[in-house]
């Protein structure tokens, strides 16, 4: 059973992060369900499935030191070189002045102090959630009771957000706001996974059905890209105090089911599980290779780099024609670099068993 859950959370994480790089094109992987509704609290509630409580705090503070913060300041170190090398080609410094307060700080306040590092500010984030979380772990009140209070941590969030937009304070609420996603998961795996049936065909409905109404209070959709009922969690920047939690849980549901639903289907399908292995290196680098492939296109048909440098990061050339070859593009390619890197790690560490 073990093997099971383990594969259908490597499916759910693949899933997971195809969400993601679909949201940051522009387009809904799950019809009904945007990503921006969604797609970051599902990575908090897969890590509350793999949170191990039985842990020493001090082992638990090392394991995500070594799995969340050393991998995304290696990364940020390389973008910086590559962000520095590639300035005076483009014509544009793609990030903030370079500091030690802006490199080492930054990160754990916004972490958008390198555009091309934009999607990993949700790293510093989790392990900061995640701390927090196991600190929260030694007071002794039922699940139930926790599962309440971090539910009225993340209605305050909301609410204290819209009256401070001071970045200095901006952690505290996505960490308000998220550990009652990663708690969610960890009550998931440990009281519902296996036990309780969630996807019966009346919870079906009353998803589809609370979602749809849902969409009663959406302000910005409008029909050119189809991406409404969205909160942004990395700015605080929430449309009502019910509603981006409501909408995270459907959307963490529909991912749920989906999996559940396919799963024999896809369950021996390797590459989905290479994506699941990787979306660490996905996250980090999908945005790289959309500015590639941007840079590339313009660079071919004779476009000043001027369309791409006026707009944002996520600007990407022809939307109607491209799309979908920097979705394929964007999972792919960093897929095989995470593969690659996997390659590189295991030659150094043989070769350092060898030299022992």
């Amino acid at each position: 059973m073990q093997g099971v859950f383990n594969n259908k959370i490597n499916l759910l994480k693949a899933l997971a992060i195809m969400i993601m790089v679909a949201g940051h094109l522009e387009f809904s992987l799950i019809p009904m369900f945007p990503p921006y509704s969604f797609q970051v609290l599902l990575f908090f509630f897969i890590a509350g499935m793999l949170y191990n409580e039985n842990y020493s705090f001090f082992l638990f503070v090392k394991k995500r030191i070594k799995s969340l913060l050393i991998p995304y300041f290696i990364y940020s170190f390389i973008y910086l070189g590559i962000t520095i090398a590639a300035a005076p080609f483009l014509g544009k410094f793609w990030g903030v002045p370079v500091t030690l307060k802006n490199e080492l700080i930054l990160p754990f306040l916004t972490g958008h102090q390198l555009d091309l590092t934009a999607p990993m500010w949700f790293v510093p984030c989790l392990f900061i959630t995640l701390i927090v979380y196991k600190i929260f772990s030694y007071i002794k009140l039922s699940d139930r009771l926790k599962l309440l209070i971090y539910f009225i941590l993340a209605v305050c969030a909301i609410y204290f957000q819209q009256y401070s937009r001071d970045i200095n304070f901006l952690w505290l609420f996505r960490t308000m706001f998220a550990l009652f996603f990663v708690h969610l998961g960890y009550l998931y795996k440990n009281c519902t996974e296996g036990k309780l049936n969630i996807f019966s065909g009346k919870i079906f409905s009353f998803v589809l059905i609370l979602q749809s109404l849902l969409w009663l209070t959406n302000k910005d959709y409008t029909p050119q890209d189809g991406i409404g009922l969205h909160f942004l969690l990395v700015w605080g920047e929430y449309n009502n105090l019910l509603v981006p939690i409501l909408t995270s849980i459907t959307g963490i549901w529909m991912s749920l089911f989906l999996v559940e639903l396919i799963f024999d289907k896809i369950k021996d399908w390797k590459f989905l599980h290479k994506i699941g292995h990787n979306t660490y290196h996905i996250m980090a680098n999908h945005l790289l290779i959309f500015n590639i492939i941007t840079y590339s296109i313009l660079m071919i048909k004779g476009v000043p780099f001027d369309i791409k440098n006026n707009a944002d990061i996520y600007w990407f050339y022809s939307p109607l024609k491209t799309t979908y070859f920097y979705f394929l593009a964007g999972i792919i390619i960093p897929t095989y670099i995470g593969e690659l890197a996997k390659i590189i790690r295991l030659g150094f560490i043989k070769k350092f068993i060898r030299e022992k």
